[in-house]
Formats: structure tokens, C-alpha cells, sequence
């Protein structure tokens, strides 16, 4: 029954950075010492623990083949081109990789060179996300980074000489000590670099992080407003389209990882940390939908490869009832919607399970009036955070 089921993606998670920046709740680990080298991380042992947490998982893949991938972190750049290039062949000798899959590796400037750029090409890696937040040495230096806006623009460059076309800048807004002006100088900076998708979002403070602990100066909410409609003009004015609320690309250069996310696809998770959301078909047409997570902590995860458990730390049936709630969380983020058939074509379930559930969004003017797709209002995207709460609460 594979051929029933949401398509399928693989997210790998590699949990080492070179600092931990302050804003950051993201599962990545500094190194036992300051002042270490990629050499020091230990390659092969995650190689092989990766390699076999997807055999504990391939039972779920089974007849299915794998759209894309993400390599995300921590600092996946860290790790060398031998890595990659060893990890997707045995991925593929395990899982078949459809036609032109896309395959992203995040990298920060300041671990990276084009020499390292050209061996992840050669690895099969074809899409490049680079985490540079801003170009101002000023927030840089507030956000804890370890580029400059030199390094930043010298890092697009080499990726692009390296052969890569499909680049995504991610920018954060909303940062210490940010005005209108330098958040728009930041806009302009990526788009004379020319990548094809742009990754824009507002700084938060998160929980368990220090700026949470020890909260910045952060611009007054109507600079914020003006950041974001300023910002949002410029990028639309550039010929990028907002497909979701942070998210900017081209014409047809948008993530189609993200985008299986955002349609309730589904996805396997290796990886200190990784999680995956699967679908099963049992023989009399039950649709069964399991999050499941790995061990968090890298050492942790190293030390199950010898552990008759394997590396999963929990796992959880996703109910029925719970269903609308998990499926519109999802297909809310993107500007367009998701179209209607695909709930039940990725849940199994009717659509009146969804319908009855979004009465009072509905009535609330946060969602559009159309039959044929589950979208958010103008007002509903801003409002996101109440538009979801009506879905939980009916």
C-alpha cells in the first residue's frame, strides 16, 4: 500500500556547532574544548550510528522512495564532504532516492571553503541553506556568531563557484539594537547576491535559551510592524513570493522539503535529537500516523549503537481527534493553503473530521472562504496563534 501513503522525506540531524548562540533551542552541542578542529568530531562513530538508526527504520519506508533530504543541525558543515559523500550512497543503497531529489545541507559561513563546497556537490548534495542571520557586524556580534559580513558574502560566493544554483540565505529581523534600515540594508545585501529562496523570520526568545534568561534590548513593537511590511514589499518588489510566513523563493525554487512538512507529509528523523512523523496502511485499510524521536544528547546517541533498544527515546500514535489540530498547524503556515483532498489523502480520514473543526475559525473571518482549500485569511496569518486555538478548541 505504499503507493497510498504521503510522500516521503528524510531529515539527518548532526548535533555539533562551534558555539552555542544565545538565542538557539535547537538540539546543538559544543565540542569538550574550545578551540577544536572538524577533526576532532567523531566521523565515522556518527556515520555508523546514523547508518544503522536508518535500519531500525526502514521497516516503515518499506516500497517508498525518499523525495528529499535535510541535513540540519547544530553545524552540518562541520563535517567533511568523505561524510556525505559515504552517508547518501549507503542511504541509497537502502532507501531508492526519486528523480531529481532534492538534498539540502545547511552551513555557516566561517566553517566552510570552497574546496569543502565542491566535495558536498560531488557528495550529491545539490540544495545549500547558509545561516548567516545578518550582514552587520554589530548583530552578528549580539546574536553570538562567529562570521562577519564579509565571510557571509564570501561564503554564497564560493558556493555558487562551486556549482551550486539552489541557495537559501536564512536572515533574522527584530534583533538587538535593529533598526527599520538595517533590517532592510540586510534584505538588500542577500538579494545582490542573488539566491533563489530566503528564509526571513522574526527573533524570538525562546525557552532554555540564555537571551531568555537574559533578554536583549529589542525594537519597540512598531519598529517590528514597519520591519515586516517594509521588508515583506522589498522581497515581493525583487520577485520573490512569500509561499509561507517565513519563507520567501523564486518561481518554483521553493523548499520542497519544508513544503512536505507543511502538506502533512511524512518524514523519517535520524540523528542525535531527529524526529520523524510516519504513516502505516494495515492490511484492512487502517491508517495508522506515529511521531517518533531519537536520543538527544550526542554521547547518549553514540552509546546506542551497542543498545539492544536502538536509538529511539519515544514514540506516540498521533489520535484520531488530534488529527485536524496537527494537519492545519502545518498547512496554516503556507500563504496558499493546502487543498482539501489532500487530508484525506494524507490522514485516511473524511473531511468532515477537518470541516467540523474549523467552524469557529471560520466564523471568525480567520480563514478563507474556499471549498476547495484550507487557507488562512490575511487576518488569520497574522493572528496564527488564535487561528490555531479556535481549530483546538472546537
Amino acid at each position: 500500500m505504499a503507493d497510498k501513503l504521503p510522500p516521503l522525506s528524510l531529515y539527518i540531524h548532526t548535533p555539533w556547532c562551534v558555539r552555542k548562540c544565545p538565542y538557539c533551542d535547537f538540539n546543538s552541542h559544543e565540542p569538550g574544548t574550545h578551540g577544536f578542529t572538524p577533526r576532532d568530531l567523531p566521523e565515522a562513530a556518527y556515520l555508523n550510528a546514523l547508518l544503522q538508526d536508518l535500519d531500525g527504520d526502514l521497516a516503515l519506508a518499506a516500497g517508498r522512495e525518499i523525495q528529499t533530504i535535510f541535513i540540519g543541525g547544530g553545524t552540518p558543515s562541520l563535517l567533511s564532504p568523505a561524510f556525505y559523500q559515504r552517508l547518501l550512497s549507503e542511504i541509497e543503497a537502502r532507501l531508492p532516492f526519486a528523480v531529481n531529489a532534492e538534498i539540502t545541507l545547511e552551513a555557516n559561513p566561517g566553517t566552510t571553503e570552497q574546496s569543502r563546497f565542491i566535495g558536498y556537490r560531488e557528495a550529491g548534495i545539490n540544495r545549500l541553506s547558509l545561516g548567516i542571520q545578518s550582514f552587520q557586524e554589530a548583530q552578528l556580534e549580539a546574536l553570538g556568531r562567529i562570521h562577519s559580513g564579509h565571510e557571509a558574502v564570501t561564503a554564497v560566493e564560493q558556493a555558487r563557484q562551486a556549482g551550486f544554483i539552489n541557495i537559501n540565505i536564512d536572515l533574522m529581523h527584530g534583533l538587538p539594537q535593529q533598526t527599520p534600515q538595517l533590517a532592510l540594508d540586510d534584505i538588500e545585501q542577500a538579494l545582490a547576491l542573488a539566491p533563489n529562496h530566503l528564509s526571513w523570520y522574526q527573533l524570538t526568545l525562546e525557552p532554555n535559551t540564555a537571551f531568555h534568561s537574559q533578554p536583549p534590548s529589542l525594537p519597540e513593537e512598531e519598529a517590528l510592524w514597519d520591519i515586516q511590511d517594509s521588508g515583506h514589499t522589498l522581497l515581493e518588489s525583487a520577485g520573490f513570493e512569500r509561499y509561507e510566513i517565513s519563507a520567501y523563493a523564486k518561481i518554483g525554487h521553493q523548499s520542497r522539503h519544508n513544503l512536505n512538512y507543511w502538506q502533512f507529509g511524512d518524514y523519517l528523523g535520524i540523528g542525535a535529537g531527529a524526529h520523524g512523523k510516519l504513516s502505516v496502511i494495515d492490511p484492512l485499510g487502517n491508517w495508522h500516523i506515529e511521531r517518533r524521536w531519537k536520543t538527544r544528547q550526542p554521547d547518549a546517541y553514540l552509546r546506542r549503537m551497542n543498545d539492544p533498544r536502538g536509538f529511539i527515546a519515544g514514540k506516540q500514535l498521533i489520535e484520531i481527534e488530534e488529527l485536524p489540530l496537527e494537519f492545519a498547524m502545518n498547512a496554516l503556515r503556507l500563504t496558499e493553503g493546502v487543498a482539501l483532498d489532500r487530508w484525506m489523502a494524507n490522514t485516511g480520514q473524511p473531511s468532515g473530521l477537518l470541516l467540523a473543526r474549523l467552524q469557529t475559525a471560520d466564523k471568525k473571518g480567520l480563514l478563507m472562504e474556499m471549498p476547495e482549500k484550507l487557507r488562512a485569511s490575511p487576518q488569520g496569518l497574522l493572528f496564527l496563534n488564535e487561528l490555531l486555538a479556535s481549530i483546538s478548541n472546537d
